[in-house]
């Protein structure tokens, strides 16, 4: 589902929808934007009709993701203003290999690249290290990572500290279905709330103020100990790529990364 299924198709609704979502007034975007709130209450009801540089400053003012923006275009009557193509297409084959050797590139250690819905696009070897321990049914694509990760069974009952780490990625995903252009990413936060409270966790709890949370492991050969980083691509200029993100995984400790480099070196 995107943002114009869920409010409706006219620019308007659009419109109101992301300012609200920002938390800003008509007069808080009017001074952002330098536009009058008079004409943003027009272009909000319908009575005003937005041009398409009105249509993309109103857009960058309210940090839409690119999705967004299309689907704002349309609203208003113009083409997209930004291409979406497949990772497969030919045209994203460079950058699709790039990606592939930033992948392998990270070995020993596990990475994963990632849609903007949280599905696995591609993975090094050393993800491995994870996937062993979640039930096969749970791996059949599309393979959800934040699915797989609180599943009680997928990592959960690996996870040491769980009820941290499940209030860590509870909290980013409730971020980021916020700002996000689809609402499917609303549905997979209610599907992970349900699976902490299932658990007897709260997921409205906050992460303890760290300055990284690690993911710790109860692996079968030994505890391991890592924390991740997310990257995304520098000013993208179509959508798929502009929701694409790599987690890479490093170890914590010592003991992590000797058993890492043993086993994916």
């Amino acid at each position: 589902m995107t943002a114009a299924t869920l409010t409706g198709t006219s620019f308007g609704s659009l419109l109101r929808d992301w300012r609200q979502r920002r938390r800003l007034t008509q007069l808080d975007l009017g001074l952002q934007a330098d536009v009058s709130a008079r004409h943003l209450s027009f272009l909000e009801t319908g009575r005003s009709r937005p041009s398409r540089e009105m249509v993309l400053l109103l857009a960058e003012e309210l940090d839409v993701p690119l999705r967004g923006r299309n689907e704002l275009m349309t609203a208003a009557g113009f083409a997209p203003a930004y291409t979406q193509h497949g990772l497969d297409d030919a045209e994203l084959t460079d950058v699709r290999s790039s990606l592939q050797r930033v992948l392998g590139g990270h070995e020993p250690y596990p990475a994963v690249l990632v849609d903007g819905q949280w599905n696995m696009l591609g993975a090094n070897r050393a993800v491995a290290l994870l996937t062993d321990l979640v039930d096969p049914a749970l791996l059949a694509p599309p393979v959800n990572v934040l699915r797989v990760s609180l599943h009680p069974r997928g990592l959960a009952p690996h996870v040491l500290d769980l009820p941290e780490y499940a209030a860590h990625l509870v909290s980013r995903l409730r971020r980021q279905a916020e700002r996000a252009a689809s609402t499917g990413l609303r549905a997979l936060l209610a599907e992970l709330t349900g699976y902490c409270r299932d658990a007897g966790l709260d997921p409205a709890a906050h992460p303890r103020d760290r300055i990284v949370l690690p993911l710790r492991l109860r692996h079968p050969d030994q505890e391991l100990t890592m924390f991740s980083t997310v990257a995304v691509l520098g000013a993208p200029l179509d959508v798929t790529l502009d929701e694409i993100a790599i987690e890479s995984f490093y170890p914590a400790d010592a003991a992590t990364s000797d058993y890492l480099r043993r086993r994916f070196g």
